[in-house]
């Protein structure tokens, strides 16, 4: 009898001020937790030092786990164009250290983790910490919530797979948006 497909997923919950991630390991249909947490920086470090600190901790992270996918969250911008400007430079820095370990990047919005974790689009947020420490049967919801995050982001590509999940792209110019990548680079 053949063993089954192990595969690792990383899960980003990108921000400049903290940046969560989740590592998760899929044998067959089980789930389990690899590692998480978070990446800080603090306010009164130069923005382009906290967007350096990110990029050499997802880095070592990458590199220490060698995920076969990564899964990060799709850009949304709301009230606050500030914060949605650093969170921003914050996933592009994410997604240069993917791109150097050539790892695919597939996006999800809020909804589509919260339906992939729980079953339900419009899930308030400790239903889905509850089941994230019910899928992956740990002992305690993964705190701070935003390490939570990124292993819902990671349960989520595990759950959904990589057909029917959206490659990472430039939504505003790309994909899913109405633009093919495919009518312009063949």
């Amino acid at each position: 009898m053949a063993e089954p497909k192990v595969t690792t997923y990383i899960g980003i919950d990108p921000g400049y001020a903290i940046t969560g991630y989740g590592i998760i390991r899929k044998t067959g249909n089980k789930l389990t937790a690899v590692d998480y947490g978070v990446i800080e920086t603090k306010p009164s470090t130069d923005f382009p030092l906290r967007l350096l600190t990110i990029n050499e901790r997802i880095r070592y992270i990458l590199e220490l786990y060698k995920p076969d996918y990564m899964s990060v969250e799709e850009l949304f911008i709301s009230q606050n164009r500030t914060t949605a400007v650093g969170t921003a430079q914050a996933r592009g820095v994410v997604l240069v250290e993917a791109a150097r370990a050539n790892i695919p990047v597939y996006e999800f919005t809020p909804g589509q983790v919260k339906l992939a974790v729980t079953g339900y689009g419009k899930a308030e947020k400790k239903q889905v910490q509850t089941m994230v420490k019910s899928l992956l049967g740990l002992k305690e919801i993964p705190k701070p919530d935003d390490a939570a995050d990124g292993l819902a982001m990671a349960i989520c590509l595990a759950n959904t797979g990589t057909t029917n999940a959206g490659v990472a792209v430039s939504g505003y110019q790309y994909g899913r948006y109405g633009y093919s990548r495919r009518n312009e680079f063949g």
